[in-house]
């Protein structure tokens, strides 16, 4: 399973670059606010700092008005990968951006349904929101396992399924036992990934022995 960071922090994005384990980035327009920057260029330095792909959300709703955006987006950097709405003209923007060999993200998906349409519509992406069901008291996972499911019952079907509004570790190793493609997972939670007591337990153990090995000189 690949690793996006969920983010537009370029500090942390080029920590977790440092470390080994990026594959992509994912933003949104809440993410961007954050960084108080402007959106070009956070995403233009984003691009430069990662090979993977970089997505960058519209904001547009209507399609005509999505295509601006995510062609003047797509001209800023070859892995920019344009990230749209599941609604009807999100998918219309995305069948369009796609004939045009546009990389697309189709996101707030919620159902299996959701994720069949952004198939057919070239999605390269889709993005389910694992999170946000758990706090409405479904099983998010649960979802994730359909959707993969049903991808797979279809060689045709590209689009790759890249687990969303991820809270926990759980989430990461719940996605990789369903066989989802991607996990865009918050810095905080990189973070408790690396955690476990017996590691510390361990790493302290060894240090100690080592500071009663007799010196060399």
């Amino acid at each position: 399973m690949k690793f996006f960071i969920d983010t537009a922090d370029t500090d942390q994005i080029r920590h977790a670059a440092a470390i080994g384990v990026l594959d992509g980035v994912t933003t949104n327009p809440s993410l961007i606010a954050k960084s108080g920057r402007r959106f070009k260029d956070v995403i233009v330095e984003i691009c430069e700092l990662v090979d993977g792909p970089v997505s960058a959300e519209v904001t547009a709703l209507e399609t005509e008005a999505m295509l601006d955006e995510g062609r003047e987006y797509a001209s800023w950097a070859d892995n920019v990968i344009i990230k749209l709405p599941l609604t009807p003209d999100g998918l219309k923007a995305c069948k369009t951006l796609s004939d045009e060999g546009v990389g697309t993200n189709v996101t707030l998906c919620f159902s299996t349904n959701q994720a069949l349409l952004a198939a057919r519509a070239g999605a390269s992406y889709i993005s389910p929101f694992i999170g946000r069901l758990d706090d409405l008291g479904h099983e998010g996972m649960d979802v994730i396992a359909e959707i993969v499911g049903a991808y797979e019952n279809y060689p045709d079907i590209d689009t790759e399924v890249l687990v969303a509004s991820i809270r926990h570790p759980r989430h990461v190793t719940e996605a990789a036992l369903l066989g989802a493609d991607v996990a865009t997972v918050p810095p905080a939670v990189i973070d408790k990934m690396f955690k476990h007591p017996m590691t510390d337990i361990g790493l302290e153990k060894f240090l100690a022995d080592w500071e009663n090995v007799p010196s060399s000189e």
